[in-house]
């Protein structure tokens, strides 16, 4: 039986406008949004549909993160695009160029794995294995940019 694998997270990021008020963001109908700039620059936006969490920030810049798919980040964008165009933001991006930052997914192999036997057959240079630290082996991948946490359960992240 082939392993399933499945994204658990989506972060993706664009540029909806030249700058935001945040303040003025909160006051004026992202009911939810929460935003204190001495514990942190942005204002946090979460939606239900897709689930998700926004980060929106002074400079126009918008993380979208929490997405379990690409499509589904991109969805969750235009839609922020749109209901920020709808309370009034002025110069909204309503079609912004999304760039994917980072994908985490998951699997399982359904067997044991011996991590000391993977450690020699990838060889040191990709390999971080400190079971004393972490119980996990990290191979990581150059081309694609690709880090693969294997676990002795036989679960991937």
């Amino acid at each position: 039986m082939e392993p399933t694998i499945t994204i658990e997270n989506v972060v993706a990021s664009t540029k909806l406008a030249e700058d935001f008020d945040l303040q003025k963001l909160m006051e004026t109908g992202l009911e939810g949004a929460e935003y204190n700039k001495t514990k942190f620059p942005g204002l946090v936006y979460r939606i239900e549909n897709p689930r998700v969490a926004f980060l929106i920030f002074n400079s126009g810049k918008v993380v979208c993160t929490g997405a379990r798919s690409i499509e589904k980040a991109h969805m969750a964008m235009i839609n922020l695009a749109n209901e920020l165009n709808s309370i009034g933001c002025k110069e909204i991006d309503l079609e912004p160029e999304i760039h994917v930052q980072n994908v985490v997914a998951s699997a399982n192999l359904r067997t044991n794995l011996n991590l000391n036997a993977i450690l020699t057959v990838f060889g040191m240079e990709n390999v971080e294995y400190e079971p004393e630290v972490f119980p996990g082996l990290v191979y990581k991948l150059e081309i694609p940019k690709v880090a693969v946490l294997i676990f002795r359960t036989g679960k991937l992240v």
